[in-house]
């Protein structure tokens, strides 16, 4: 199916933060847009607020002055919602309230023209009861933007169980017309991203919960080491823990309490303490103004004999003087050394050659084999931490962890692979997507360390979805 015509009036209702953005967007793709806020003047100063913002990009040359001028004709606040009847397409980005948008649609349906479409921007309500009891539930779907929605690149395609297959490919059309990255979904909880990246948070707090390292060190961790663009405790600060919470208390309860969801009691109690992150002046890092926070623990440049490492080292099994040098597979060292009756330090995952940290976790060894151990890691170049022996570590157990959740997402016919690769790299911006970083790393690596961590821990939520396992033995 096409796009919707260039012609077609496109309404949006909410003129909140989203709900301009998606007008903005909207606009800037020769769109007439409508936007309208039950808030009495809400929808005119939003309105105002964003051809300022684009007055400010004009102003410094970032954008020219018919593109500008085009957007200031197209987007209009409108006063009443029956204003936008002729529109062609509906984007609600209302109070994430089910009653609110059941309440809303039912009334738009009464007035909207009969091939109109009805979207939604909800990020983790169900779309098909969303659409429950309106006559036509067939074009109702979802069209989940990021924020800021004007520069985010993904928008979630959500199908409910009633979406008319027709609509579903005209939203999918629609927003790759203005510009954007589609990922379709089945309607499931947390849809693609918000199912899929919970272990990027949850790991992280289970990390620091389990004395692992701190807050400062794992988010240089997965940043450094991991290659991703923020670190976990420093996005949920941005995201506000209270929001970050409550979407994985959704999933946890919307699957049923399954262990792979379940909140965490650290972040509970940041969100009771009104500890909510940068909008509040402290989360995870307290937020003062000071230039230094606190630094990630790193060895001192270790005063021992550096022996050099051989080229792809990251991915084999190096012997420096009497330590077996090694990636992990789920285990600790102490439990390596044991079997193969040599000092053993086990090191984490790493996303490439460019990484500029070095993980380990180290068997009991003697201070002079550590101190030339640490200083051959740091005659490549990089900084090393020695953590806790503990499974898996954390840039692989993350990672291990993300890759199972898109398997099961796969397994349970959310999404297929690619969309969900898609959905995480331009949906949160992660260096790659969970399918294909498995297939890198090799399937039954992925795995071996979740066994091995489910061995070490008991935890269900570390089981390997049946699709990933039968995966891995036919690779």
């Amino acid at each position: 199916m096409p796009a919707l015509p260039q012609e077609s009036l496109v309404g949006v209702i909410g003129a909140g933060t989203m709900g301009v953005g998606i007008a903005q967007v909207a606009a800037q793709a020769g769109h007439a847009v409508l936007i309208y806020d039950v808030v009495e003047g809400a929808a005119a100063k939003a309105v105002s607020k964003a051809m300022a913002a684009l007055a400010k990009r004009l102003a410094d040359g970032k954008l020219n002055q018919s593109t500008y001028d085009g957007i200031a004709a197209r987007m209009t606040a409108a006063s009443e919602i029956e204003d936008l009847t002729p529109a062609s397409l509906f984007i609600e980005a209302v109070a994430e309230d089910m009653t609110v948008k059941r309440e809303l649609f039912a009334k738009l349906e009464r007035f909207a023209r009969q091939d109109a479409i009805l979207a939604t921007n909800t990020s983790t309500l169900s779309v098909t009861a969303m659409a429950a009891g309106l006559a036509r539930p067939e074009r109702v779907v979802g069209m989940h933007f990021f924020n800021p929605a004007t520069t985010m690149k993904l928008v979630e395609v959500i199908r409910g169980m009633a979406s008319d297959p027709e609509v579903v490919d005209t939203v999918d059309a629609t927003a790759q017309a203005w510009g954007k990255i589609t990922a379709r979904s089945r309607s499931t909880p947390g849809f693609i991203v918000n199912r899929v990246a919970r272990p990027y948070y949850g790991e992280a707090l289970r990390l620091l919960e389990e004395g692992v390292a701190d807050v400062a060190t794992l988010d240089a961790i997965m940043t450094e080491a991991g290659g991703f663009r923020m670190g976990p405790f420093a996005l949920m600060d941005l995201i506000g823990n209270d929001i970050n919470y409550r979407s994985t208390r959704s999933v946890f309860e919307a699957y049923g309490s399954d262990p792979r969801f379940r909140p965490s009691l650290t972040q509970q109690e940041l969100v009771e303490a009104g500890w909510l992150g940068r909008k509040s002046g402290r989360g995870f890092y307290v937020y003062d103004g000071k230039a230094s926070g606190p630094l990630p623990i790193s060895e001192m440049p270790a005063e021992g004999k550096a022996t050099p490492l051989p080229d792809g080292w990251e991915n084999m099994q190096v012997s420096l003087g009497p330590v077996l040098l090694m990636p992990t597979d789920g285990r600790r060292a102490a439990d390596i050394a044991s079997r193969e009756n040599r000092p053993v330090a086990v090191h984490d995952l790493r996303f490439g050659a460019a990484s500029g940290r070095i993980v380990v976790a180290l068997s009991t060894m003697g201070e002079e084999v550590r101190r030339n151990l640490i200083a051959s890691l740091q005659a490549t170049g990089c900084s090393v931490t020695v953590l806790r022996d503990w499974p898996g570590l954390v840039v692989m157990r993350t990672v291990a962890m993300l890759v199972n959740e898109a398997y099961a997402a796969m397994l349970q016919g959310v999404a297929d692979g690619d969309a969900i690769d898609r959905a995480m790299r331009f949906g949160v911006n992660y260096p790659r997507g969970p399918v294909e970083w498995g297939a890198t790393i090799g399937l039954a690596r992925i795995v071996a360390v979740l066994d091995a961590i489910y061995a070490d821990t008991g935890d269900p939520r570390y089981r390997v979805a049946m699709n990933l396992r039968l995966a891995a033995r036919s690779a």
